[in-house]
């Protein structure tokens, strides 16, 4: 990345694009080609060289699926980052890096568990998305249950102490009392984070075929709304708190690399289809294995970008903010967008703090939970539309 100013990354992404089946609803970016990873991992080793930046406070291993790397190429991948950004895991005040992978249930067994204690991870995000193995099998997902409870105990086994898991819910036909036992299950597990999002129908994806066709019927509105506060009434009476729309943590457990993400700190990401920020502009990487492997290795990093102006940061913040339990700074927001970006903001709040979807507690905007069910809306009336 080409900056004209100095930029202090807080984050660094790393996809690792490989999966051994698609699952039905993914929309991200992966590849079954499997064959070419020892390839792709060089060259995420030369694009890090290639950026050569500096030393980060978080690191993420995500995909796809990073667990389906070898020991010796996530070695690699972790020796490469020590060379490019510094040796140790620490900032620069002495605090330990946050560095998650992400891991399918089905790769974690003992021995994969000691290879992830062996590397610098100090967090791990399972895909569990669901306790019911009849619904795994509807996703496409590899993993039954028991697997995916068998992953957290080996975990736990080798020393990893940050656990978080992803829960799925919303599925065709299901009830609230089947929500109610993937919630409870997941809290036998004590797992420190929990991401729990309802299953969404994208476009190009197989689900969303099965919806076009009359296959499947989406949950409707009042048993999905039931169903999200079964489970933020169920998740912060277990002590977890509730910091952004679809995640929860015990305290202070909370994932500080997303949380770069809501709050305008710059980040790098290294990969195909890999987006980065520098405060200025974004870029992403090409979506295509095998052209990335191929530009890399003539020292180019294959990307576009697009700068952001004023009106395209606000709405960002707008977007992002709003989905934490902070929300936005009012003060904060009329210094970086000043007078009239912030009375534009405090004008289209008011009607939706008065419908107390919004509420104002001391110079924090943040959505209510009546504002939460309709968020995208909110948001919608919030942002700046060009005239």
């Amino acid at each position: 990345m080409s900056d004209k100013h100095e930029v202090s990354y807080a984050g660094i992404y790393i996809h690792v694009p490989f999966c051994k089946s698609r699952c039905i609803y993914c929309g991200f970016y992966s590849t079954v080609g499997m064959s070419l990873r020892q390839r792709y991992v060089d060259a995420l080793c030369e694009e890090m060289r290639l950026r050569g930046v500096v030393r980060p406070l978080t690191v993420y291993l995500g995909g796809g699926t990073p667990s389906q790397l070898s020991a010796s190429q996530l070695h690699q991948l972790f020796d490469s980052m020590e060379e490019v950004f510094g040796p140790g895991w620490q900032n620069n005040d002495g605090h330990p890096i946050e560095i998650t992978m992400e891991c399918n249930p089905d790769d974690v067994d003992e021995a994969f568990a000691s290879i992830v204690n062996e590397l610098p991870v100090n967090r791990v995000s399972l895909g569990v998305q669901t306790f019911d193995d009849a619904r795994l099998r509807f996703l496409r997902r590899r993993h039954t249950a028991a697997q995916a409870i068998n992953a957290v105990k080996c975990l736990r086994a080798t020393g990893i102490a940050n656990i978080s898991i992803d829960l799925m819910f919303g599925f065709p036909n299901q009830t609230l009392n089947e929500w109610k036992h993937d919630i409870e299950t997941a809290l036998t597990l004590n797992v420190e984070h929990l991401s729990a999002y309802s299953l969404m129908y994208e476009e190009g994806t197989p689900l969303y075929q099965m919806l076009t066709k009359g296959e499947v019927a989406e949950t409707d509105d009042e048993l999905y709304i039931k169903m999200y506060d079964t489970m933020v009434e169920i998740l912060q009476e277990n002590g977890y708190q509730h910091y952004e729309i679809s995640n929860f943590c015990r305290k202070r457990m909370h994932s500080r690399h997303n949380s770069l993400y809501w709050s305008d700190k710059p980040y790098i990401g290294l990969g195909a289809s890999a987006h980065s920020y520098d405060g200025e502009k974004r870029q992403w990487n090409i979506a295509d294995v095998e052209q990335y492997i191929s530009a890399i290795s003539q020292g180019r990093i294959p990307s576009e970008g697009e700068f952001i102006d004023q009106q395209t940061h606000y709405n960002d913040m707008i977007t992002t903010r709003l989905r934490t339990c902070e929300g936005i700074d009012l003060t904060w927001m009329k210094s970086v967008f000043g007078t009239e970006m912030y009375d534009y903001l405090l004008h289209n709040a008011r009607p939706m703090i008065d419908r107390g979807l919004l509420k104002n507690d001391a110079g924090h905007l943040h959505l209510t939970i009546d504002g939460i069910h309709v968020s995208d809306m909110v948001m919608g009336e919030l942002v700046k539309i060009s005239e």
